[in-house]
């Protein structure tokens, strides 16, 4: 039992684990389940994320296929480096091993411009054709005409609530980005067409390492959709990435961004941090307001 044999009968995998064929190696906890090492019997390495005893649960089980069908929907570009996924399914997303390396001035100047033609490659609509998650919230990706409706109808408003009620954000707090959010349409910049998203590019979810021969970064837990592709770039340094610099050149010589794009960093970090804000409480609302506030 080899890689290719798991390729072209990927149907056989939880048997296969049932049955102890694949060695497992625990490396910790992901998304309300587990994350494993496995080796097969010719020394290939995969990597897993699996309910445990398959007690499933709807909210990571969901993700596991949304975050399947967003790998391959990336990798469908064929631009950026995307782990080929074997199997997503409720109890388990199993996806080729990516081994991390340094991350080098070299390998960012790739990834700036592999990104740049990923988001160039295109979505048919703002949104996507099903809905997905972040962490362990729900996404929705209902399409929208325009990338400001979508913005605020599924990406800020929805969190906004949440974070309201569980008490992260006070009412004045609530009301300063809710005014932010309604000076969106005129602050959003030069219309564009929807970019193909990774959705969550933070600098965890880029890893260094070998991409054809060369040094290069993987994108790797996706939430995948049609959007702005200042929202990806906006994301990505919003908690600091290696050379950030080199990453936006490459990305500027391959395909300039709109005028004004500083100035809407703000704008489009104002979705995760009120996701943080409903993840992890009050100590990111500051924040929330800070980008907000830099909305024109």
């Amino acid at each position: 039992m080899d890689l290719e044999y798991l390729r072209t009968h990927p149907e056989t995998i939880p048997r296969l684990v049932e049955h102890q064929r694949i060695r497992i190696t625990p490396l910790g906890g992901a998304k309300g389940g587990r994350i494993e090492r496995w080796t097969l019997d010719d020394g290939t390495d995969l990597f897993a994320k699996v309910i445990p005893d398959q007690k499933l649960t709807s909210e990571p089980g969901d993700g596991f296929v949304a975050e399947g069908r967003s790998l391959r929907w990336l990798a469908e570009a064929g631009a950026a480096a995307v782990p080929e996924v074997l199997i997503a399914i409720p109890e388990m997303l199993v996806t080729a091993w990516v081994d991390q390396g340094r991350a080098t001035t070299s390998g960012a100047e790739v990834f700036g411009r592999q990104l740049a033609t990923l988001h160039a490659s295109g979505a048919p609509t703002f949104g996507a054709e099903a809905d997905g998650f972040l962490a362990t919230l729900p996404l929705t990706n209902t399409p929208e005409p325009d990338w400001p409706t979508f913005y605020v109808k599924h990406r800020c408003l929805p969190f906004l609530r949440l974070a309201r009620d569980a008490g992260a954000l006070s009412a004045a707090q609530t009301s300063t980005i809710e005014a932010a959010l309604g000076r969106l349409p005129d602050a959003a910049g030069p219309p564009e067409p929807p970019a193909r998203l990774h959705g969550d590019l933070w600098s965890g979810n880029v890893l260094p390492g070998r991409v054809d021969g060369a040094d290069g970064w993987w994108l790797v837990d996706p939430a995948a959709y049609g959007g702005h592709r200042e929202t990806d770039l906006a994301m990505l340094a919003l908690f600091g990435a290696p050379h950030l610099d080199r990453v936006m050149d490459a990305y500027q010589e391959a395909t300039p961004l709109a005028e004004g794009w500083r100035e809407r960093v703000g704008l489009h970090q104002l979705h995760p941090l009120l996701v943080h804000c409903v993840l992890f409480g009050g100590s990111y609302a500051s924040r929330a307001v800070a980008a907000a506030r830099s909305v024109p």
